[in-house]
């Protein structure tokens, strides 16, 4: 998707920023000002839930599941275990569990980048709307590492669409009001990405770096992906078909074979 696919290599190092932002509000563009800003990696939810293995999935998965079932201890041990040593988190799941984040990484500093909410709804509406097709579970079955993107899609969609009222004019304004109420003002920085380096660096005590800030177009990294991944799929079931047809066709030519000797 255009995020940073960083893996940790050092489980102990902890989140000292998060990017609470819920997905299309410049995610992409923030994992990567971050990544370049903070010495280590960075979690752009997206990203990861994609290029990881299926067991990472299945945490976020079942940090939802524990959510739900109100099990305060089983989800923080599951958002913890997703976000170890990262330095710095963007996009889904992370800022869907900002109360976990707050609790977990309590002197984390945090961003929330402002976007129009009518532009928002609309980008958000039509992401879900491509993630969460019937036949996706059958499609995702037999590739590792992609098997649990529908019920991960399903949890994702539920909790997006439960946002405050469920309109275009309430469902990121919600978002950002309860960040606001998790977060002390002393580490909270709200800004647009128009506003570049400057307002991010000051908030971080770095200096600003000599060249442009990254500008991400997350629906388009968002779309080119999800065709690399149909094409993937398509390219696994076709050589399923092929692999089956064979088999069937020796199997008929020995059973032949045999009659008629």
């Amino acid at each position: 998707m255009g995020g940073v696919a960083s893996i940790p290599t050092d489980p102990s190092r902890k989140v000292e920023v998060i990017s609470a932002g819920y997905s299309r509000t410049g995610t992409v563009s923030m994992s990567l000002a971050l990544a370049k800003l903070l010495d280590g990696p960075v979690l752009h939810g997206g990203t990861q839930i994609l290029v990881r293995d299926d067991d990472y999935c299945k945490t976020w998965i079942k940090a939802y599941e524990a959510r739900n079932a109100g099990d305060k201890e089983q989800t923080l041990k599951y958002v913890r275990e997703a976000t170890a040593g990262f330095v710095a988190t963007a996009d889904l799941p992370p800022s869907d569990f900002m109360a976990e984040m707050m609790e977990l990484y309590p002197e984390a500093k945090v961003v929330l980048v402002r976007r129009d909410p009518q532009k928002w709804w609309n980008s958000i509406a039509a992401l879900t709307s491509r993630t969460t097709p019937w036949w996706l579970g059958i499609a995702m079955a037999p590739i590792p590492g992609w098997r649990h993107l529908p019920t991960f899609a399903k949890e994702y969609s539920r909790s997006t669409l439960l946002l405050a009222g469920l309109t275009e004019k309430t469902a990121s304004p919600a978002h950002n009001e309860k960040v606001r109420s998790l977060v002390p003002k002393g580490q909270l920085l709200e800004m647009d990405l128009s506003e570049g380096w400057e307002p991010l660096c000051r908030f971080l005590g770095v200096p600003v770096p000599d060249e442009p800030f990254p500008r991400a177009n997350d629906a388009k990294a968002a779309d080119e992906y999800a065709t690399k991944v149909l094409l993937k799929v398509l390219g696994v079931w076709v050589g399923i078909f092929v692999t089956a047809g064979i088999t069937i066709y020796s199997g008929l030519s020995l059973w032949r074979a045999k009659i008629f000797q």
